[in-house]
């Protein structure tokens, strides 16, 4: 698996169902930490480790992680990810002239 910088691109998708390894965040023993992201909130992403039935909350802030995308795996810092998921893919989106009418 190679590890590369997050493009803009990579940061728009849903981060939910993917896979989620936690380098280091507040609070958060032993580390790493890995499962599947189920859920995000502006300040959470909350995290079902493998053989749980019950998802974790991750706080965004302080939080390094890696992102698994397929082949590759993206490294993430939670300060850069404090928005609403709706928001982030908004202020990531390209933008462009729009039509005129």
């Amino acid at each position: 698996m190679t590890i590369r910088e997050a493009r803009p691109s990579d940061l728009m998708g849903e981060f939910i169902g993917q896979e989620l390894t936690v380098l280091s965040a507040p609070g958060i023993v032993p580390l790493p930490f890995r499962g599947r992201v189920v859920d995000e909130t502006k300040q959470m992403f909350y995290v079902l480790p493998p053989g749980s039935r019950r998802a974790r909350g991750i706080p965004k802030e302080g939080l390094r992680a890696r992102l698994d995308l397929g082949s590759e795996e993206i490294p993430l810092s939670g300060e850069g990810l404090r928005l609403r998921p709706e928001d982030r893919i908004k202020r990531l989106a390209p933008r462009g002239r729009g039509r005129r009418a």
